[in-house]
């Protein structure tokens, strides 16, 4: 073997380190939501997580998205998946997209308010950055239940120190051809509806970015 061979191999060994310590170096975005961050009814890669995950790309941000959502979950559903969700993928950020079908199910607001509240504190505690993504219900639901839904959201942030994307649906649920925004469920926001979600999480979430 000649000194030509070995600095072949310590040329292999260096670009192999610088590797490995890139890929320790990528933060992990974590998604923890509903059907809204699912891509229910729609073609894969087409819903907002994607669409974030390909504007981060595009910006050079070295993040890996993870999206952990689940159609027709609750908050009391993301609580009990987080714990294992922050140990297998330890995240620097946490997006949590999740109250809608709480309020279907008419599930106590004191209920959904504990659940996000200690989602957001179980992510804080292990060192990750939070953004929750607030919605709203429609006025039959009752204006004092409406306010204090949406409400809900922003005094988590605000108690937690948490980011907080106001109203996630806002530009689709509240246009005057908001009927064309949705599928035939009147639920789910149909694909065009998705970079505009995106455009309501994006000024939040990128206060956030390391």
């Amino acid at each position: 073997m000649n000194r030509r061979y070995f600095n072949v191999i310590a040329l292999g060994l260096s670009l192999f380190g610088s590797f490995v310590a890139q890929a320790k170096a990528q933060a992990t975005l974590l998604v923890v939501g509903d059907s809204l961050s699912a891509e229910y009814g729609l073609k894969r890669g087409s819903g907002w997580v994607a669409l974030m995950d390909k504007r981060l790309r595009d910006e050079g941000k070295a993040i890996t998205v993870v999206n952990a959502s689940i159609s027709g979950d609750t908050t009391s559903g993301g609580l009990s998946r987080l714990p294992a969700l922050l140990k297998q993928h330890q995240p620097k950020l946490v997006l949590i997209e999740l109250g809608g079908n709480d309020a279907l199910r008419g599930l106590p607001l004191k209920t959904s308010q504990d659940n996000l509240e200690a989602m957001v504190k179980a992510a804080q505690s292990q060192g990750a950055k939070v953004l929750l993504l607030g919605m709203q219900v429609p006025p039959n639901y009752g204006l004092q239940y409406a306010a204090e839904f949406s409400g809900m959201f922003a005094e988590v942030a605000k108690r937690h120190k948490a980011g907080l994307v106001p109203f996630f649906l806002k530009g689709v649920a509240d246009t005057e051809n908001a009927d064309a925004m949705f599928q035939s469920d009147r639920i789910h926001p149909v694909e065009a509806a998705h970079p505009i979600m995106l455009g309501n999480v994006w000024p939040a979430l990128r206060k956030l970015l390391p």
